[in-house]
């Protein structure tokens, strides 16, 4: 009986081996284990190139996947074959029981209480150590790793051969395990950092914004529709220097009617520019710019990349009914990732004013 509750022991243990292998090769940090690498750690040395390669990482995490069914299908049967007779007898003495029901009945105990500790002992702690301690625990499971794959390697490339016929019957692509965390994550690994000393405090407070700002949407970002100061296509042209010296923006959105209908955008300084060169504007038209029009749900990095291939400075964000909700611009995006940013000057707006109101 002791024989046999070391060989369930050491079952249990293996099945644990392979679990906390899996979930700390697919959660450790790579920058980590580089770095460890890069300072002569062996075992490092020899863990990153796994973790680097989709194809070598698929190929460790399939090793943990057979490990685990390989040992969990043996400690069944072996527990079954080495306490269920025993434990038969004990339930036919103990409850009087008939000898098929004893068996069942023991069958059943042997199944549950095996169960129970393969999940608690051999599962649910080694992936909460796992997941606690990724970088101690890959460290520790690569050795006995590497030499499950060699062992395993034909189970492993019979059962991958075999996965990725039915994914191709089914027209999937094969896939590779990553190293993929949510926001929230990364959030955590960047506090994590800032506590460690890798990150000063500046640099911490940079990558929050960053991160953030990939999770907000245009909708967040503009200046909502009450605040946005629009200008009539009709506006006479010293009403519009008076607006422009009055307004925190170098570019003001020019509507006709109503400001869901934006016909562009207006860059005061050219306006000024051509006031000081004494190139008057007859039409506020002459000088518009095209209007950006955005979805407000666009994600702040999908607006970054709209604005940078239409070279605009600021976009219309419209609501689900194509109505103008605000305007966002890259005022707004700095603010978002530097913190706020000073107001721009307005020297050349009054310079300009003054001149026109002193021409005869």
């Amino acid at each position: 009986m002791l024989t046999s509750l070391v060989i369930v022991i050491v079952l249990v243990a293996v099945n644990a081996l392979y679990v906390a292998a899996e979930f700390a090769a697919v959660s450790v940090r790579k920058s980590r284990i580089r770095q460890m690498a890069e300072d002569g750690h062996t075992i490092a040395r020899r863990l990153l190139p796994v973790l680097e390669h989709p194809v070598d990482l698929d190929w460790y995490i399939a090793a943990c996947q057979v490990g685990i069914t390989l040992s969990s299908l043996v400690l069944g049967a072996y527990g079954q074959v080495a306490f269920t007779p025993a434990l038969s007898t004990a339930f036919g003495t103990w409850f009087d029981l008939e000898p098929l029901s004893a068996l069942s009945a023991a069958s059943l105990a042997v199944l549950v209480t095996l169960t129970v500790g393969q999940m608690v002992i051999g599962e649910l702690v080694p992936k909460s150590i796992a997941l606690q301690f990724p970088t101690q625990t890959a460290l520790a499971t690569y050795l006995p790793m590497r030499w499950s794959l060699v062992v395993l390697g034909p189970f492993i490339w019979l059962l991958n051969g075999s996965g990725n016929v039915v994914l191709r019957l089914f027209g999937d692509e094969q896939s590779s395990h990553r190293h993929i965390h949510s926001p929230e994550e990364i959030e955590l690994l960047i506090a994590e950092s800032r506590d460690g000393g890798l990150l000063e405090p500046d640099e911490t407070r940079r990558l929050q914004r960053a991160l953030r700002f990939s999770m907000r949407t245009a909708g967040q970002l503009m200046v909502p529709r009450a605040a946005v100061k629009g200008i009539e296509v009709a506006t006479p042209v010293d009403k519009v220097l008076e607006l422009a010296f009055d307004s925190p923006s170098a570019r003001m959105p020019v509507y006709e009617g109503t400001l869901d209908r934006i016909v562009g955008i207006l860059n005061t300084r050219d306006l000024l520019v051509r006031q000081l060169e004494q190139r008057p504007v007859a039409h506020l038209r002459d000088l518009l710019q095209p209007a950006l029009a955005v979805s407000h749900s666009v994600t702040g990095d999908q607006l970054v990349g709209l604005l940078r291939e239409r070279h605009s400075h600021q976009a219309v964000v419209q609501d689900d009914d194509g109505r103008v909700a605000g305007i966002v611009t890259l005022d707004n995006v700095l603010a978002e990732l530097l913190g706020p940013t000073p107001e721009e000057p307005r020297h050349a707006v009054r310079v300009a004013a003054s001149s026109r109101r002193s021409r005869p």
